[in-house]
């Protein structure tokens, strides 16, 4: 059997708290046989061309993300090792029998697809909450993923892409753009002061969409300088550094960007804060920025507590809490696709030019990958694309 080459952790080998990274490793090709797996007679084997790096590919990285998913879905496959990676763009080169008839989907499609295999059984998915299925997997974390030239993907999970519509490796990321498009469409923000609490990869897209969305004043809120720089390009009207201030506790609010976002709304706060970075801190700020009645929607995650001090400021003020989690499937995609393939809204032209630089140190070969380089890369690019294939 033929072994290609994946980026991977291995929790026998490499250790969770031990080890740090994403260990490339050859592993054996996948396949289909439904005669022992009846399972892949809806599979197919997608060759991978681009795979996106996400904020939670991020996390794990660091080890500071999904840590108890990562080690009950190893215990219950009975397996060691886990193939990273979530987003992608790739062709469809085999199939199985069922594929075509019930998906529509043939050998040579190019496909993207979500990340969450929802199980289709449970109460959330038979009336249309897909996104939170009680009993789904996400590549790359619970599943399989795609850090590897070749992948077996769930065919429900896939959507067929057209790259005469949108770039090839911008259609790589339709599954973080899609989470950008999930939380602004979870309220309505036509006309609202938002604000965006982090600034990286998810939270960027925000940024670029806000307006396209008909928000009338969008606030990016950062830590790093550069981060700010860019969002003003992608659209932000206002940026607030948060600033390394004496604090008495680690989750307490920063005074300063709370006094800045009153200062730009008039005293009021914004209407819609978006938090987009994990962080306790973060969460407070996005409490604390809103304006009463106001709704705060929250995105990041991070392992761990949360302190959230004065709670009774959440119901004396009337907020609405959403949370979000993935995408709403299809309809997002379908909303993403429509805004992406738009060529006169400057969307597609700011990611490719802005956030992924025009591909300038942000497209890495996988057969160039070292943990060292890539490392660095992190530091210098706030999305970073493999070519799987190169």
């Amino acid at each position: 059997m033929k072994n290609i080459p994946a980026l991977t952790i291995d929790l026998q080998q490499d250790g969770w708290e031990t080890s740090r990274g994403f260990i490339k490793r050859d592993i054996e090709m996948p396949s289909l046989d439904e005669q022992t797996r009846p399972e892949d007679a809806v599979s197919v084997i997608v060759k991978v061309e681009y795979a996106g790096v996400c904020g939670s590919d991020r996390g794990i990285w660091n080890r500071n993300s999904f840590t108890d998913l990562f080690r009950e879905s190893l215990s219950k496959e009975q397996k060691p090792m886990r193939i990273l990676g979530h987003e992608f763009v790739g062709e469809v080169v085999e199939a199985g029998s069922l594929v075509a008839s019930m998906y529509d989907i043939h050998v040579g499609n190019p496909v993207s697809g979500d990340s969450h295999v929802t199980c289709g059984k449970c109460f959330q998915c038979r009336i249309g909450e897909q996104e939170v299925c009680q009993d789904q997997k996400i590549l790359g974390i619970s599943t399989n993923g795609i850090f590897a030239t070749y992948v077996k993907i769930p065919a429900k999970n896939l959507w067929v892409v057209d790259f005469t519509r949108v770039r090839k490796e911008l259609c790589a990321l339709y599954d973080p753009f899609g989470n950008a498009v999930h939380c602004l469409t979870k309220v309505d923000v036509r006309g609202a002061r938002v604000a965006i609490f982090g600034a990286g990869q998810i939270g960027m897209f925000v940024i670029l969409l806000a307006r396209q969305f008909g928000a009338a004043k969008v606030i990016a809120i950062d830590v790093n300088p550069e981060q700010l720089t860019i969002a003003k390009e992608l659209g932000a009207h206002e940026t607030i550094l948060i600033e390394k201030t004496d604090k008495a506790h680690a989750y307490d609010a920063d005074a300063h960007v709370i006094d800045r976002i009153m200062e730009l709304t008039y005293g009021k706060g914004v209407d819609v804060s978006l938090e987009m970075s994990g962080y306790n801190s973060s969460v407070v700020n996005s409490i604390e920025a809103t304006r009463a009645g106001g709704d705060v929607i929250w995105f990041g995650i991070k392992d761990g507590d949360m302190t959230i001090p004065n709670f009774s400021r959440v119901i004396v003020k009337g907020l609405t809490i959403h949370n979000v989690i993935g995408r709403q499937i299809f309809q997002t995609w379908q909303t993403a696709q429509r805004v992406l393939s738009d060529k006169t809204n400057g969307i597609q032209d700011k990611m490719w030019n802005i956030i992924m630089k025009d591909g300038d140190g942000t497209v890495i070969k996988l057969s160039e990958y070292t943990p060292e380089m890539f490392e660095e890369k992190m530091k210098s690019h706030p999305k970073l694309v493999f070519d799987m294939q190169n």
